[in-house]
């Protein structure tokens, strides 16, 4: 298990995280929506180069020794673009949590970026990326926790694929898992992807935890989710992930 190095922020700078990263990005916005209610729930900040270049045009440029300003970097950014497109829904953040050293130390620039921007507390939520590099599950939980009595939510992403998995759930307690897509893909018409779907959906309600199905591309592969139970969903057949502006949702109701 890997000890987290000391916090760094002294008189409320921190060198490690707070000067600017070099070079410049955005953040591009996709709804994650409630089929049921026929409403976005939320708008997941996703990182873009300023001109819609790829997450991984950017991604690429982040070394280990620009990681902790990068992803304190994103937070400001997606708080700042979000008040200024108007956003009325949550607002999702994806974090490295190995970025985080001392949570309610490196959480003080997103609280005062929300102070000066107006943005409530209860409409942040983080996505925990990178769970395959969560060597310290103490520290993990240690975070949710300090998020949790904030007032954020959390979740863990891409739940069901690779290292996201099951066991992670007697350590942490997100408030909601986003179904990885390869659970997702051709679920109507995949009877092993449906059984292994109600059984998560059972596992949630006993665990008082909310399912987000993310890489819904079909009609029918969202009419399946609703079915099982699973109405919050995110993924092209909404909306792709649209730089500038808050992309349009239209959504039918189900028969």
């Amino acid at each position: 298990m890997t000890a987290q190095p000391h916090c760094a922020r002294v008189n409320g700078v921190c060198n490690r995280c707070d000067t600017p990263v070099p070079f410049a990005f955005t953040m591009a916005f996709q709804p994650i929506v409630d089929v049921a209610q026929r409403q976005v729930v939320y708008y997941e900040a996703l990182v873009r180069g300023v001109n819609g270049e790829s997450a991984f045009s950017i991604l690429d440029q982040v070394t280990d020794e620009l990681m902790y300003r990068f992803d304190q970097a994103c937070r400001v950014k997606a708080i700042e673009l979000a008040s200024e497109l108007g956003m009325n829904a949550r607002l999702s953040i994806n974090f490295l949590p190995n970025a985080v050293y001392e949570p309610e130390a490196c959480i003080q620039s997103t609280l005062e970026t929300s102070h000066r921007v107006g943005w409530p507390a209860e409409r942040l939520n983080f996505e925990i990326t990178e769970t395959e590099r969560v060597v310290d599950r103490a520290h993990m939980r240690s975070i949710i926790d300090c998020y949790r009595r904030m007032g954020f939510t959390t979740s863990l992403d891409d739940f069901g694929n690779g290292y996201a998995n099951l066991d992670l759930l007697t350590d942490l307690r997100p408030d909601t898992l986003k179904i990885d897509r390869e659970l997702v893909m051709d679920c109507d018409s995949n009877v092993r992807r449906q059984a292994i779907l109600k059984s998560m959906v059972s596992l949630a309600r006993t665990l008082g935890t909310q399912l987000v199905a993310e890489g819904v591309e079909t009609r029918e592969e969202s009419r399946c989710l609703l079915a099982l139970g699973i109405s919050v969903q995110q993924g092209y057949y909404f909306a792709r992930p649209q730089v500038g502006e808050l992309p349009t949702v239209a959504l039918e109701r189900y028969e």
